[in-house]
């Protein structure tokens, strides 16, 4: 028994692949080092079957050099709209560490083996919350399809346009930062009122020795305002959601 592949579609599968396992490289929770790189792999297969029907007429190059071409091709493209998807999902992560900076929080970091990367309290709990609220509310098949919907835009032979490269990254980090101040900026502002009204208790009545009150009150206060927090993060997730497609529709050529 023999079995044969048509090599134009299996190329165009694999290529597929290529760009979607160079996005989930890039965007968490699926680059987390919780999730196996065997299970990636099979996601990445999988996904770039549902979209194998519109790559039947991709011209893919058969020649060593065309096909290489080709293949670091789809992982810049993969790597840069997994990068602008990155930068939408840690604003979240981003608040929490702003919380944790004034609120005192920020002298306990540690290091997480899973991310690689130093980690606040805060900073932590809002990326956990914000995964939580991503798979909760179905926002990871919506990231995921808008993923897909770039091959329809910009196939394998394509070649993305990158003369907008530069404004659209600024928009991205503009938008990175405004979200993340947006949303801990209420309670930066509670913060930095309490230490000065902490400061002036010091200086009016210094007997009462209000340094040793600041940090407990400090700690309740930033407790309280995170709880406050709570019902706007689903709100700004899947405002996020929206913003990481339009960007990856911007780079595949759409907008």
């Amino acid at each position: 028994m023999e079995l044969t592949l048509a090599g134009q579609p299996t190329l165009a599968l694999l290529l597929a692949s290529v760009r979607i396992i160079a996005w989930m490289a890039v965007v968490p929770p699926f680059s987390s080092r919780s999730l196996p790189a065997m299970a990636k792999v099979v996601l990445s297969l999988g996904l770039a079957m549902a979209v194998a029907p519109s790559l039947a007429d991709a011209d893919i190059p058969v020649d060593t050099f065309g096909f290489l071409t080709t293949v670091v091709t789809q992982v810049a493209i993969g790597v840069s709209m997994g990068f602008v998807t990155y930068l939408m999902f840690a604003a979240i992560t981003t608040a929490g560490a702003l919380i944790d900076t004034f609120g005192g929080f920020a002298l306990a970091q540690a290091y997480d083996p899973l991310s690689m990367n130093m980690n606040t309290v805060f900073g932590k709990f809002h990326q956990m919350l914000a995964t939580m609220l991503l798979f909760a509310s179905g926002g990871h098949l919506i990231v995921i399809g808008g993923l897909l919907k770039t091959f329809r835009f910009l196939p394998l032979d394509g070649t993305p346009d990158v003369s907008n490269g530069p404004g659209m990254l600024i928009t991205a980090m503009q938008l990175f930062f405004a979200t993340a101040v947006q949303i801990a900026l209420p309670m930066i502002a509670v913060l930095f009122l309490a230490d000065v009204g902490l400061a002036l208790l010091t200086k009016v009545a210094p007997q009462l020795n209000a340094i040793n009150v600041m940090f407990p009150a400090k700690i309740g206060l930033t407790l309280l305002l995170v709880g406050l927090s709570f019902p706007v993060l689903p709100e700004a997730m899947a405002e996020l959601v929206d913003l990481s497609n339009q960007a990856m529709a911007t780079i595949a050529g759409a907008a």
